[in-house]
């Protein structure tokens, strides 16, 4: 299959999501100025097309994309091609009701917005394939053609009547009997015991709380429908262009899809990644989803959408300090996007976004967005050439699952203040503000390439799963595992014993007599350090090592167990104490940063052969680099340090 390789051809894409049909023809030419003086080399066209390219059922207008796909390629910008099937035309709506979602509660999601297509209406699938074929069709052989982009930001959820029919039909293929699938579901609980498949919904608004294992067959049969739209419309455009790439953009740590089988689907796995620039820990929270993507990728990925200043859909909105796009950019780069893109080129004028940024804001041509724009533009180009396709290596492997995720959402959950995604990132900081960089992987993954595996918090593990930990520890590797480690089984079943007694075994515990949830603000203390949300009472066994907590109704018992190499953490340490827990671990099995004595604000990464320094602070600091080293951003040799200013970075070659 063809790669992202095939779409840059060595360089960088740099550009973002293309709206023109917002503005009159004139504006196109500026549009392709402007785009020339930035760099820009690849724009996305057609995301919220439908309604301009089919205005009434059947039609085609195509003219005006003929126009854009011929301006472009003149100009040597590279499109990605969207299918339109995020944003259905309000024709469908309204002559196809069934092709509107349904929510829980039984209202359905008019369109007037977008998204609102049911995933299993058939008649939706049917307009969708229609459009898809046409324009595959149509711009197969157009020069300007680099790749697909299908759909967009998949996420919509439907619990209407053709949805229902469907999960049955999904349910059935999973289940083969109904015997089986009430015995996985647990309907002995609350007299819900099936006697016909007519009779299983997907969980609408009940009375109560819903049967956790209907809910989480209901997130994999949503996400599984979703992909099968997806896999639908890849497969026209592969008839037609097999040689180009196709993608789809995911949103970072979406609870909707399981990205590790999609990514599987995917060509080109792509992000939109929105941190806040307000957040202290925008910068670790864009490094963890960078992470993951490259992981799913399995090596240079797509960064298809950010912001070039303020969204529009936070309580507050902040703009991007200035020289913090760029270092945001860079990033992504160093931790190994081969493009990266905005929504959107041109800001709107109108419309639900007309106050979400863009790479050309109100302020135009002069505006300091666009200056910055520009910049970055001529700092790919000067990079690209050294940087696109190499790889990063990582150490570390942090286990990430979404069916373990959706397993611990259930309402009947001991602790509300348990956020599976906080804790993930938790984790993950005090790998980054340890300067390891690390990689993710699904627990079923091959982790023998990693010599330490972080599992912040898998609350249901397969079988399969648990066998392939036991292993990675038995051939020699270290794992570190967080509180609510292997509860559960993969349909929400406790393990006897509250874990799976293999791992406990693995890890010295003898008994898990009772979790102890913490209330929000509330702490307990360990031996040298605190912790908060959680506690274990454990009775350790064949542990080699034992940090105990200290006071309270725990007093002496293990907070964190270790037997051989294989370590429980049954708490969530303050971020210091877990930073330098994960870091002297992960220094036990030779695991180090990248570059020693990095100040605490800057970040560094190697992609290839390159060392990318990046610094999140605005205060100038000095970073030491023994040796000669060529910096490619500035074209200048600097040897033994380098100092970087207000959001600097530095790109060197050794």
């Amino acid at each position: 299959m063809p790669g992202l390789d095939d779409a840059t051809r060595g360089r960088l894409l740099f550009g973002g999501d293309y709206n023109p049909e917002q503005w009159p023809e004139e504006t196109w030419h500026e549009d392709v100025r402007l785009m020339k003086a930035a760099r820009v080399n690849s724009v996305t066209l057609g995301v919220f097309s439908w309604s301009k390219l089919e205005p009434e059922p059947g039609a085609r207008e195509f003219g005006w994309l003929d126009t854009l796909m011929d301006l472009l390629h003149e100009h040597g910008i590279g499109v990605v091609l969207a299918t339109p099937t995020s944003s259905p035309p309000p024709w469908m709506g309204r002559l196809h009701p069934d092709t509107l979602p349904v929510t829980e509660d039984g209202r359905t999601e008019w369109w007037g917005g977008r998204q609102h297509f049911s995933h299993s209406s058939a008649t939706y699938r049917r307009y969708a394939a229609a459009i898809t074929e046409d324009l595959a069709a149509r711009y197969a052989g157009h020069p300007a053609l680099t790749m697909w982009h299908i759909n967009n930001e998949y996420c919509t959820a439907d619990h209407g009547d053709e949805a229902a029919a469907a999960f049955r039909r999904w349910l059935r293929a999973r289940y083969g009997t109904l015997d089986a699938l009430n015995t996985a579901w647990g309907t002995a609980f609350w007299s819900q015991g099936y006697d016909t498949w007519d009779g299983i919904l997907p969980p609408r608004l009940p009375h109560y709380m819903r049967n956790p294992t209907q809910v989480l067959d209901f997130r994999r049969f949503t996400s599984d429908m979703l992909l099968e739209c997806y896999a639908a419309e890849r497969d026209i455009v592969r008839r037609h262009t097999p040689h180009l790439p196709v993608t789809s953009n995911f949103m970072p740590l979406f609870l909707g899809q399981d990205a590790w089988r999609w990514a599987e689907e995917e060509d080109v796995v792509s992000v939109d990644l929105y941190p806040d620039p307000r957040d202290p820990l925008g910068a670790q929270h864009g490094a963890l989803v960078q992470d993951m993507t490259r992981s799913q990728a399995r090596g240079p990925w797509m960064l298809m959408e950010q912001a070039a200043g303020p969204v529009n859909w936070r309580g507050v909105n902040h703009p991007k300090p200035r020289g913090l796009n760029r270092l945001w950019s860079l990033q992504a780069v160093a931790r190994g996007a081969d493009a990266v893109c905005f929504f959107q080129w041109r800001q709107s004028r109108q419309g639900a976004e007309k106050f979400h940024s863009g790479m050309v804001s109100h302020a135009g041509e002069e505006g300091r967005t666009f200056q910055e724009v520009k910049q970055l533009g001529a700092d790919l180009e000067r990079i690209a050439p050294e940087t696109a396709g190499r790889h990063v290596t990582a150490g570390v492997a942090v286990l990430h699952d979404w069916h373990s995720w959706w397993a611990g959402t259930q309402d009947g959950r001991l602790s509300g203040e348990v956020d599976y995604p906080d804790v993930l990132r938790a984790w993950h900081r005090a790998l980054w503000q340890a300067h390891l960089t690390s990689d993710f992987a699904h627990p079923e993954h091959d982790l023998t390439p990693y010599p330490v595996v972080v599992a912040p918090q898998l609350y249901a593990l397969t079988d399969a799963a648990i066998g392939n930990l036991l292993a990675y520890v038995r051939q020699g590797g270290t794992l570190v595992c967080g509180f609510q480690t292997g509860v559960a089984d993969q349909d929400d079943r406790v393990r006897p014993g509250g874990m799976d007694a293999r791992l406990r075994e693995l890890f010295g515990i003898r008994t898990l007599h009772e979790w102890w949830p913490l209330d929000a603000g509330e702490s307990v203390a360990c031996e040298g350090f605190g912790a908060t949300l959680w506690s274990e009472e454990i009775e350790a066994g064949e542990a080699d090592e034992v940090i105990p907590y200290r006071g309270g109704e725990l007093d002496g018992l293990p907070a964190i167990l270790r037997r051989g190499r294989a370590w429980y953490v049954s708490t969530l340490p303050e971020p210091g104490a877990l930073r330098d827990l994960l870091a002297g671990i992960a220094a036990g099995a030779g695991v180090g940063p990248v570059l020693d004595g990095l100040p605490g604000q800057v970040e560094a990464v190697r992609r290839g052969e390159l060392l990318f320094l990046l610094h999140h602070g605005r205060e100038p600091v000095t970073v030491e680099v023994p040796g000669t080293h060529h910096d490619l951003l500035t074209g200048t040799d600097v040897t033994d340090r380098v100092t970087l200013g207000r959001y600097g970075a530095a790109v060197l070659r050794p």
